[in-house]
């Protein structure tokens, strides 16, 4: 299991690579709009943060676009950092099955399985899943990774969920079969809390003898 922020705001990429358990950076156009830098520049300083992957989706329509902007992003801006996001479209899976074999790929914006199986033949490393989204749209993205999770086994594709917006959706969403999660910083940070926890090690303190 991996997990990763999901985030092109170079700043706070920085606070989440000093967590230690980070194992990577996904963006996607939307993100990278809200940066102040460059997209070029952006990934550039995003992949000098961590030594892990760091996600750059695909931007052209047609196959020899995609081909032509993924080799682009291996070549100048990430290097072997790179995992190139894919939408899952027939051009998109074409370009996977161009791409793949020497750049790693991910299949983004997948809702059903029979998506995931041909992102598998295809070739890619990982299938995206927008959980919080698919159960909006779809009645319930947890059946939606189950699905995935069932249909990939076997194979060498992996399910990275992402649109998850709490812990609790975080921890479900393993549950049903998820390799990996990508989670905005807010998310990350929620992860690691209780109240509990917090009372428990406010007890200790009270309690505890001085050594």
């Amino acid at each position: 299991m991996a997990i990763y922020v999901d985030t092109a705001i170079v700043a706070e990429a920085a606070r989440a690579s000093k967590f230690g358990w980070i194992a990577g950076i996904t963006t996607n156009p939307t993100l990278l709009a809200k940066s102040e830098l460059s997209p070029e520049q952006t990934l550039k300083q995003l992949a000098q943060l961590i030594p892990g992957e760091v996600y750059y989706q695909l931007m052209a329509s047609d196959v020899d676009g995609m081909v032509a902007e993924g080799k682009a992003a291996f070549e100048s801006s990430i290097g072997r950092q790179t995992v190139l996001k894919v939408p899952a479209t027939a051009a998109g899976f074409q370009a996977v099955a161009h791409l793949s074999p020497s750049i790693p790929c991910a299949v983004t914006a997948i809702y059903s399985a029979a998506q995931a199986v041909v992102s598998a033949e295809a070739g890619a490393k990982y299938a995206i899943a927008y959980v919080n989204r698919a159960t909006r749209l779809l009645g319930d993205g947890f059946a939606l990774v189950r699905d995935m999770a069932n249909v990939l086994q076997r194979t060498n594709t992996e399910i990275l969920a992402a649109s998850i917006k709490s812990p609790e959706e975080a921890v479900k969403t393993l549950l049903a079969g998820a390799h990996h999660l990508t989670l905005p910083f807010d998310v990350l940070q929620a992860m690691t809390l209780h109240e509990l926890s917090q009372q428990t090690v406010d007890e200790f303190a009270k309690n505890g003898l001085g050594i």
